[in-house]
C-alpha cells in the first residue's frame, strides 16, 4: 500500500502544480516601503521587495526600448529634494537577454532599494509612488506601483541648499508643465492610428455608450476556460508526462531493457509455482520501478529548485552542458562508445536482492534493472530531464519521470498477467541497434536547440536560424540514408533488406528534411519555431507577412468594431515583454495566423507600459483600494483587470463588438495549431451568435 500511496502523492502534487499555474491574476512582487529620518538634514526612503519564486524584478537600469525598470516618481516634493537617484542595495542578477540582445539586471527572491532626501528646512511633504515590473518564463505584469506620503519638521541644510532646492523645485514644475504641453492625451475614446492599416477619416466615430465596453466580464471568461481548452498550465504537464510516456516506450525496444523483460516475468511466475503470486509480483515490481524514477525525479527538482530550473531556459553555462551532454549520449547510440555504470554497482545490489526476500527484495531486482538497462536509458533520461528542466515548471522533472517509468514498466505486469503473448512478441536482434541509432540522429539534432540559446544569450551569432536549419536538413537527411541503409554503424548488422516499416520511416525523415529547406530563405516553418533561432537571425528573407494592429486604443477600437460588424481581438502587451516578443516571432509570422488576424479581426493592440501622461490622472478603485492612474499604460492596466480578471501578458481575448467574450483567453504558448484553434473558436462564436 505505501507504494500506492507514494504514486497518489504524486499525482496530486502533479495536480497542485497545474491549478496554480491557471490563476490569471498574478501579484509576484509585495513592496513595502518605510521612511527614515537619518538626522535633521537628511532622510531616506526604503523599499523592500519580496519577489515569488520563479518571478524577477528588474533593476534600476535596463538598455533602451528594453524592459521597464524600477523608477521612483515624485508627485509633492516640499521641503525637501532629492539626494541622487534610486539605489538598489541588493545586488542585482546580471544576465544577457536574447531578446533585448543586452545585459539585463533584475532581482530574485528580494531587493532593496534606497532613495534619500535632502531637508531644506521646516515643514516638509515627500509623496509620490515607486513603479516596477515582474516577468517569469511565461508572463510579465504590467508596472505596478506602490505609494507612499510622508511629512514632518527638519531644521534642514544650510540656506544656499534651500535656495538651491526651490530652484531645482521650480525647474521641475517648469519641465513638468513643458510636458505636459507637448504630449497632451485625451482620457475620451480617440482614434490612434501610427499604421496604414486602419481608416483615417475619424468622422466616422459616434462614441455611443462607450462605458459598455469596460464592463467586467470576468465571469464568462472562466466559465469559457472551465469548458475550454486553453489550460496551458494543466495540458503543459500533461505534455511532460506524455513526453516521458514516449521517452519510456523508446526505452522499452533497446537492446538493454527488451531481452530482459520474458526472462523477468518468467522468472516471476515460475518463482512459487503460483500464478496469482507470480503476478503479484511482478505487478509490485512494475511499481518499484515506478517508484525509482519518480524518485530521481524529486531529486532533481529538489537539488535544481524553482530559480534554477527557470533560469536555465536562457542560461549559456547550462545549455552548452545539456548540448555537449546530448552530443555524447548520440554518440554512444551511434556505437562509438558504452555509457556504462560501474558494474560492482549491479552485482552488488543483485546479490543482496538475492539475499533479501518480500516486497524489498522485489525492490532491488528492479533497482538491479535500473543500473543494467543504464547504458540505453541513460540517454533517454538524460534528454528527458534536459528537456522538462527548460520548460520552468518545478514539478515537470518528476511528472516527466512518472511517465516514462509507467512505460517501462507496463510491459512487465501486462506479460505477467497474460505470459501467451509473450509467444507473438517480437525476438531480440539487429532491429533493436536501428532503434539506438536513430535516437542517436534525434538527440544530435534537439543537442543544437541547446546550443542556439547559448549562441544568442552570448552574441555569438555562430549558429543563425539558416546555420541551424542547414544542420537539421542534414541530420534529417542522413537519417533517411541510414534507415534506407546507405550508411553502417558498428552494430548494425549485415543484413540489406529494409523492412517496410524502416523504409516509411526514411521517407518521413527525408520528407521533413526537404521541407524545412524553403526555410534558409525565410519561409516561417511553423512545425519547428519553437526549435530555431528566432526569424531575426536570419541573414537572407524573402518572407514578408507582418501582423499589424489597426488600433492602439480600447474605446475607437470597439467603436471601429461595432460600426462595421466585426469581431475584436485585444493583445494586451508590453514593451518591456520578452514573452509577447516570442509569440510574434514564432507564432504570428505564420500565413494562417497572420491572415485571420489581419483579415477577420480588428486587432488591438494595449500596451501596459505606456509612459506618455494622461491629460489628467484618474482615481479608481480596484479591490477596495484607491489606485490612481498617471499614464495609458495605467488605463489599459486597470483595464486587463478590471474587465478581464488578470494582469499578465501577453494576454489575447476575443470579443464580440459589444465587449463580450468569445472564446477563453490565450496566453504565452508558442503552439500555432493551438493559437489558429483559439482564433477560429472565436469567430464561429461570432458568427452563431450574429
Amino acid at each position: 500500500m505505501r507504494f500506492f500511496r507514494l504514486i497518489a502523492v504524486t499525482m496530486v502534487m502533479a495536480l497542485t502544480c497545474g491549478l496554480s499555474s491557471i490563476a490569471q491574476m498574478a501579484k509576484p512582487v509585495k513592496m513595502n516601503a518605510t521612511f527614515n529620518k537619518i538626522s535633521e538634514t537628511e532622510g531616506e526612503i526604503v523599499f523592500e521587495a519580496s519577489i515569488d519564486p520563479g518571478w524577477h524584478m528588474y533593476s534600476t537600469n535596463v538598455v533602451e526600448d528594453g524592459p521597464n525598470p524600477t523608477v521612483i516618481h515624485f508627485d509633492n516634493l516640499k521641503g525637501a529634494k532629492a539626494n541622487g537617484p534610486l539605489k538598489p542595495v541588493t545586488k542585482p542578477i546580471q544576465q544577457f537577454d536574447p531578446i533585448f540582445e543586452a545585459e539585463l539586471f533584475f532581482f530574485e527572491k528580494s531587493a532593496k532599494l534606497v532613495q534619500k532626501v535632502t531637508f531644506t528646512g521646516g515643514p516638509y511633504e515627500v509623496e509620490g509612488y515607486i513603479e516596477y515590473s515582474a516577468c517569469n518564463d511565461q508572463n510579465c505584469t504590467p508596472p505596478t506601483t506602490t505609494e507612499f506620503k510622508y511629512n514632518g519638521e527638519a531644521k534642514g541644510a544650510m540656506k544656499e541648499d534651500a535656495t538651491d532646492a526651490k530652484k531645482d523645485e521650480k525647474k521641475n514644475e517648469a519641465n513638468a508643465d513643458e510636458k505636459a504641453a507637448e504630449e497632451p492625451v485625451a482620457t475620451t475614446p480617440t482614434l490612434t492610428t501610427s499604421t496604414d492599416s486602419t481608416v483615417q477619416d475619424s468622422s466616422i466615430f459616434i462614441p455611443v455608450a462607450a462605458s459598455d465596453y469596460w464592463t467586467p466580464v470576468i465571469d464568462q471568461l472562466k466559465a469559457f476556460e472551465n469548458g475550454g481548452k486553453n489550460d496551458v498550465g494543466h495540458s503543459s504537464l500533461w505534455m511532460i508526462f506524455l513526453l516521458g510516456l514516449l521517452g519510456g516506450l523508446v526505452a522499452l525496444v533497446t537492446p538493454c531493457v527488451w531481452p530482459i523483460i520474458p526472462m523477468t516475468v518468467s522468472f516471476f511466475l515460475h518463482r512459487s509455482g503460483d500464478k496469482k503470486k507470480g503476478v503479484k509480483d511482478a505487478v509490485v515490481y512494475g511499481i518499484s520501478i515506478v517508484i525509482i524514477y519518480v524518485v530521481l525525479g524529486l531529486i532533481v527538482t529538489w537539488i535544481f529548485g524553482a530559480s534554477a530550473l527557470n533560469n536555465m531556459a536562457t542560461n549559456a553555462v547550462f545549455n552548452i552542458f545539456f548540448f555537449l551532454l546530448l552530443v555524447v549520449f548520440a554518440a554512444s547510440f551511434f556505437g562509438a562508445f558504452e555509457i556504462t555504470l560501474p558494474s560492482s554497482w549491479s552485482s552488488a545490489v543483485d546479490s543482496k536482492a538475492e539475499k533479501t526476500g518480500g516486497l524489498l527484495g522485489i525492490f532491488l531486482m528492479a533497482f538491479t534493472l535500473t543500473l543494467v538497462s543504464f547504458s540505453c536509458t541513460g540517454p533517454i533520461i538524460g534528454f528527458l530531464l534536459v528537456e522538462v528542466s527548460t520548460m520552468g515548471s518545478i514539478i515537470a522533472p518528476t511528472i516527466g519521470m512518472l511517465g516514462f517509468a509507467v512505460a517501462l514498466a507496463l510491459p512487465f505486469t501486462l506479460f505477467a498477467m497474460f505470459p501467451s503473448w509473450l509467444k507473438s512478441a517480437p525476438k531480440s536482434g539487429g532491429w533493436m541497434n536501428v532503434v539506438k541509432v536513430t535516437l542517436g540522429f534525434i538527440e544530435l539534432a534537439f543537442a543544437l536547440k541547446f546550443l542556439s540559446v547559448a549562441d544568442l544569450t552570448q552574441g555569438w551569432r555562430i549558429l543563425d536560424r539558416e546555420t541551424f536549419l542547414a544542420l537539421w536538413i542534414v541530420i534529417f537527411g542522413l537519417l533517411g540514408v541510414y534507415l534506407l541503409g546507405g550508411i553502417k554503424f558498428p552494430h548494425d548488422d549485415d543484413d540489406r533488406h529494409i523492412g517496410v516499416f524502416r523504409f516509411f520511416l526514411a521517407m518521413a525523415s527525408l520528407a521533413f528534411a526537404v521541407y524545412m529547406v524553403p526555410g534558409l530563405w525565410g519561409a516561417p516553418l511553423k512545425a519547428v519555431s519553437a526549435f530555431a533561432p528566432p526569424m531575426k537571425t536570419q541573414d537572407f528573407n524573402l518572407y514578408d507577412n507582418e501582423v499589424k494592429p489597426k488600433f492602439t486604443d480600447y474605446d475607437a477600437g470597439m467603436e471601429y468594431a461595432r460600426q462595421h460588424a466585426q469581431p475584436v481581438m485585444i493583445d494586451f502587451t508590453g514593451y518591456g515583454c520578452v514573452n509577447c516578443r516570442k509569440m510574434e516571432a514564432a507564432v504570428w509570422v505564420d500565413p494562417t495566423v497572420a491572415s485571420i488576424m489581419n483579415n477577420d479581426y480588428v486587432l488591438i493592440q494595449l500596451y501596459v507600459d505606456e509612459r506618455t501622461p494622461l491629460a489628467e490622472p484618474l482615481v479608481v478603485n480596484e479591490n477596495g483600494q484607491e489606485r490612481k492612474l498617471r499614464t495609458v499604460g495605467d488605463k489599459w492596466s486597470y483595464l486587463q483587470s478590471s474587465k478581464f480578471g488578470a494582469n499578465a501578458q501577453p494576454f489575447y481575448v476575443l470579443l464580440d463588438n459589444q465587449g463580450n467574450p468569445l472564446a477563453p483567453s490565450y496566453s504565452y504558448d508558442e503552439d500555432v495549431s493551438k493559437y489558429v484553434d483559439f482564433l477560429r473558436g472565436g469567430l464561429n462564436k461570432y458568427k452563431n451568435v450574429e
